[in-house]
């Protein structure tokens, strides 16, 4: 997984039996980073409540939300607006190299498990991952239409320029 602003390590070997419940609240410097690492132009809100398991000998389940306000730039009005991001978050881990079968990586539904890396997830990296997915590429402001500008006619056909070249003839 690529570098991210905000990382958050668990070490798979030292989850409790039932689990451990994580929330993480970055800092303002953090969300700073996180705005400027997902293109935003601020990060007001940013929490992950989440539940790590150990799933098998030695996998692990991440399961939880993020709930996040993002700031962003309306495609059609050009005006700054916030609004909400909430992603249902639940991933699984396998040792690193432990591969998945042929016929598991043939099923286009099967969602193979991430790895492990060192023994450990980065949780953060991962709620990290999730924001930058839930970010709509092209926000649009509560109410803003686009329309477009008035076409000519003439304009229209695109070959209107090589009949008017002919007729000057």
């Amino acid at each position: 997984m690529p570098e991210t602003p905000f990382s958050q390590m668990v070490t798979v070997a030292s989850l409790p039996a039932d689990g451990l419940d994580l929330e993480l609240i970055p800092s303002e410097a953090q969300r700073a980073a996180l705005a400027r690492h997902a293109g935003l132009l601020g990060l007001p809100r940013f929490e992950a409540r989440l539940h790590v398991a150990q799933e098998g000998a030695a996998g692990a389940h991440v399961t939880g939300t993020l709930a996040a306000e993002v700031r962003q730039t309306c495609v059609v009005t050009l005006d700054p607006f916030e609004t909400a991001i909430r992603e249902a978050i639940d991933v699984h881990f396998a040792p690193e190299g432990t591969g998945t079968a042929a016929a598991e990586e043939a099923d286009e539904e099967h969602d193979p498990p991430d790895e492990i890396v060192d023994g450990a997830i980065d949780v953060g990296a991962l709620v990290v991952e999730f924001l930058t997915l839930g970010i709509d590429p092209y926000p649009r402001k509560p109410g803003a239409v686009f329309e477009p500008p008035a076409e000519d006619p003439a304009a229209a056909s695109p070959f209107s320029a090589l009949a008017r070249l002919k007729g000057g003839q």
